[in-house]
């Protein structure tokens, strides 16, 4: 639509039929929010013909109008309509929408225009524009408000809405609700968790929140960031959640200071919890009042605060007759008797999580302080202490520090929205609105970890890494979709020693990224070592010697079989099931017979009538495989593989065979080989025949004898067990190196005269230099 059809258009909004009136305003909804047109409308009295829609018709022709005062507002113009003096009439008929009209397309529309108005207070605060007070943020809706009390609770409601476009709407105004305190420095709001009795001033604002969570916002918003309709409200849930570290932020900035009614008020709330002066009655605890009447924490802290307002004798003599205990505060876990000090690091945001824990879990609260108080005091934990570890192990896994205000106004790091499923996990943490039932599911995490490792005060810190470990593996490996009750029950049955693991495992990580460079000639030179360890344990194996099965041959392979000897009679090759091959004391002949049946003790070389030079050898194959040497490795666990190999001395032929399913073969180019020969067959250009197979009844034997032989011949092991057992002794020698450093040794340097040679005046050739 151009501009010289402005005054025709407004002619026609002007019209008093309804016809004429919802075609025109149907045409403005599509051309307003061109900054041109927009200009010469508002010139020419739009706005007043535009509100006088918005006050007096209803259908189509209202939504149409909405639409386009929100799209006007859009491009930062038309706001005019909300400074005149009937300003207020406008906003409470907007209000009135929202309550009482059903139709979708209204309440998207009105619901957008509420979202300018109090977003428009921000915006033009950072311009330097001054402005009427009152006239856009929260107290632009006050008064509409007060009219229609049930307002924000349908605003909630909404975000129940099928409709995606309407949720969205509903969910940026109580964003930009939520925004306008954080801008005004109005006080912070109690958006994460909410405390009876902890209101810091802003009382006008908590209250605001604290009604927002009573009427479910949290739960709303914690199950829209977990649904499948993420995409489409995606930019106001992560907005939504970065408010809600914005707040903790402003929460942890506010100083415990008892001379504040609220922060006295919580520590005393927390002191009567813990029931200081409990009786015992038909075998239970109770705390009594001045009636004999069992008291809560509650009743205590309502009962004493209404002594205090009257002034009256009892409270003065009761007070007077009182005795102060010693250990007030240090027997709730405070390092010391002035507990408003101890909340330096996690602020009143600590005090929260620990009041709301002691309000939620009072009974549980008691029966753990008794149950500390059986303990000697080195090993209670410090239950308040590590209330506030948790808090700041969360404030920390969830990288509250790092988020800023300037994120939600600049865009931050909104692009990242379109990465997909993946990214959607690591932006969006539904649980951090479970902020209270994940510190209370950490704090229990806690006092298990204490009690299971037998800590003591002075492995407090360690216990705290512990649980740091737990939260980053169990909320931080945790799906967007996965349910709190789920992560909580984790949390809960999380094993210890398993944790332990982990927690060598990060420090290996740790200390590899960090010293890792300096450390590579060590293990270079560590892994020969351990390689020529092994090799002698593999060639020990051999000096030793072990029985081999020995399968029955097939016909057709018998004229293939190893050749006989000259002079050896063909009668004497009858079959039978056992080998016995050990290795000669020069390490050159391996001497091997066959054998009816196992003997009671191996026999020596000089029973054992064959053998075969290993100079001749040419190579040594196996159908011993990585994949099953790992497995069998695993089936062993992480012992190390035995030299000495424990046969079964009444086991059959049959069964013997019938468990062998490895087998290492010789192969030679002759009987006398040449150098020339060796290297061509090393070249592949002569061809091999087989002069010993072996059948290894398990697979430790089949590694020792394999990777011994191959090292005979100067070749590397290829067994994942042998190999295994190479990373074994070479990693506990880098252990046992490390051992010798000390810490003092970084810092100080050399010792004074290290690395001097020391002078051999005076010594004769018996004498050696200390290392």
């Amino acid at each position: 639509m151009d501009q010289a059809d402005i005054p025709a258009l407004l002619s026609r909004l002007a019209s008093d039929e309804d016809a004429a009136r919802k075609m025109a305003v149907f045409k403005l909804q599509s051309s307003i929010n061109d900054p041109a047109f927009a200009d010469v409308f508002i010139a020419s009295g739009g706005l007043v013909v535009l509100r006088r829609l918005i006050m007096t018709t209803g259908g189509n022709t209202l939504a149409y109008s909405l639409q386009s005062l929100s799209r006007l507002l859009e491009v930062d113009m038309g706001w005019d309509i909300f400074e005149g003096p009937d300003a207020g009439e406008l906003v409470e008929r907007v209000v009135e929408l929202i309550v009482t009209n059903p139709l979708v397309n209204i309440l998207r529309g009105a619901m957008s225009i509420l979202v300018g108005l109090v977003s428009h207070s921000q915006s033009t605060a950072r311009g330097g524009t001054p402005r009427t007070p009152g006239t856009f943020g929260f107290r632009a809706l006050k008064p509409a408000v007060a009219v229609y009390p049930q307002f924000f609770g349908l605003v909630i409601m909404q975000l129940q809405s099928a409709d995606h476009a309407l949720c969205a709407n509903a969910l940026m105004l109580i964003n930009a609700l939520i925004r306008d305190a954080v801008s005004n420095d109005s006080g912070p709001t109690l958006l994460v968790s909410s405390t009876k009795g902890t209101v810091p001033p802003g009382e006008e604002w908590s209250k605001f929140i604290k009604k927002l969570q009573d009427l479910g916002l949290i739960k709303a918003v914690y199950n829209l960031m977990q649904s499948s309709s993420l995409q489409d409200l995606a930019h106001s849930l992560l907005e939504f959640q970065t408010l809600t570290k914005i707040l903790l932020q402003k929460w942890r900035a506010v100083r415990v200071d008892l001379e504040r009614p609220e922060h006295r008020r919580a520590l005393k709330g927390l002191h009567l919890a813990s029931a200081p002066e409990r009786r015992q009655i038909n075998g239970g605890m109770t705390t009594l009042s001045p009636t004999g009447r069992p008291s809560t924490a509650a009743t205590i802290v309502a009962r004493e605060e209404g002594e205090k307002e009257t002034g009256g004798e009892t409270a003065a003599g009761r007070k007077s007759s009182r005795r102060h205990n010693p250990e007030k505060w240090r027997r709730l876990g405070f390092e010391t008797e002035s507990p408003a000090s101890e909340f330096e690091v996690a602020g009143f945001l600590g005090m929260m999580d620990l009041t709301d824990y002691v309000r939620k879990n009072e009974d549980g609260f008691q029966k753990l302080l008794l149950e500390q108080s059986s303990r000697p005091l080195n090993e209670r934990c410090p239950v308040a202490r590590a209330s506030l570890a948790v808090t700041m192990i969360l404030y920390e896994h969830f990288e509250v520090e790092k988020c800023d205000l300037d994120d939600i106004r600049n865009g931050g790091y909104y692009q990242l929205i379109d990465g997909g499923g993946k990214a959607h996990d690591k932006l969006f943490r539904p649980l951090l609105l479970q902020w209270s039932r994940l510190h209370t599911a950490g704090l229990h995490a806690f006092f298990r970890m204490w009690k299971a490792t037998g800590a003591t005060r002075y492995d407090f810190d360690k216990v705290a890494e512990l649980v740091r470990i737990l939260i980053d593996q169990v909320v931080g490996q945790a799906s967007r979709s996965k349910d709190v009750l789920e992560v909580e029950d984790e949390l809960h049955e999380y094993d210890s020693g398993r944790l332990r693991e982990l927690q060598m495992d990060l420090l290996e990580l740790s200390f590899e990224d960090q010293w890792g460079p300096h450390l590579f000639q060590v293990r270079e030179e560590l892994k020969h070592e351990a390689l020529q360890f092994v090799k002698e344990q593999r060639i020990r194996c051999l000096l030793q010697g072990s029985w081999f099965s020995k399968p029955q041959p097939h016909r057709s392979d018998h004229s293939r079989s190893e050749s006989l000897k000259p002079g050896q009679e063909k009668g004497s090759r009858l079959y039978q099931p056992w080998r016995f091959a050990k290795l000669s004391h020069n390490r050159r002949y391996l001497h091997y017979a066959d054998f009816a049946e196992q003997t009671a003790h191996d026999p020596g070389l000089e029973a054992l009538t064959e053998k075969i030079d290993l100079l001749s050898t040419s190579s040594v194959v196996s159908n011993v495989s990585n994949a099953d040497d790992a497995a069998a490795a695993g089936e062993n666990g992480n012992q190390a593989s035995s030299s000495l190999t424990s046969l079964t001395k009444d086991a059959n032929s049959a069964s013997a065979t019938a468990k062998s399913t490895t087998k290492i073969t010789i192969y030679s180019l002759s009987e006398n080989v040449s150098p020339e020969l060796a290297s061509l067959a090393a070249a592949g250009k002569t061809k091999e025949q087989p002069i010993l197979t072996l059948h290894p009844l398990n697979h430790s034997l089949a590694s020792e004898w394999l990777d011994g032989l191959l090292m005979l011949l100067n070749q590397a092991p290829i067994t994942a067990e042998t190999n295994k057992l190479v990373t074994l002794v070479s990693e506990y020698g880098l252990k046992i190196r490390l051992l010798n450093v000390r810490a003092e040794a970084v810092d100080n340097g050399p010792v004074p005269g290290a690395g001097q040679v020391p002078s051999r005046e005076g010594l004769d050739e018996d004498y050696y230099y200390e290392i």
